[in-house]
């Protein structure tokens, strides 16, 4: 798989933080992590990732502040944000309006699997953009 992508994971829990981290470095990923939502915004700003996994539910900035305030900045409106989430579904279609491109609910990572779900969609997101990007 080895596609080196960065990825900015902005995740709170140390246990999901590190078991996330682990799965995308199998997965060829280099990643880079944030605990709250100050860290994720400066460093979407340094370290200008391929991907943001987003986290709703952080200390210090929300998830969904974050996410407006990366849709707001000129410097990283570009980058594709997932949505990470235990809430319900309900609100995947709000934070879609909101610029996520895609929404993962986090009991779908079966973690205790080995699940590559998380790194196939960010692949996937990923192959999409630059699809869409050759069209142009």
């Amino acid at each position: 798989m080895g596609t080196q992508a960065k990825v900015l994971l902005v995740e709170d829990s140390k246990f999901l933080r590190l078991m996330n981290e682990r799965a995308l470095n199998r997965a060829g990923y280099e990643v880079t992590s944030a605990a709250d939502g100050e860290e994720a915004l400066r460093f979407a700003s340094e370290k200008m990732p391929d991907v943001i996994l987003l986290d709703m539910m952080i200390p210090k900035v929300s998830g969904p502040d974050v996410l407006k305030a990366l849709k707001a900045n000129p410097a990283t409106v570009g980058i594709p944000v997932i949505v990470l989430s235990s809430l319900s579904q309900k609100n995947e279609d709000k934070l879609l309006q909101d610029g996520a491109v895609a929404y993962f609910q986090k009991d779908q990572l079966e973690l205790d699997k080995n699940s590559d779900r998380l790194a196939t969609t960010i692949a996937g997101v990923l192959g999409r953009l630059k699809r869409e990007k050759s069209r142009t």
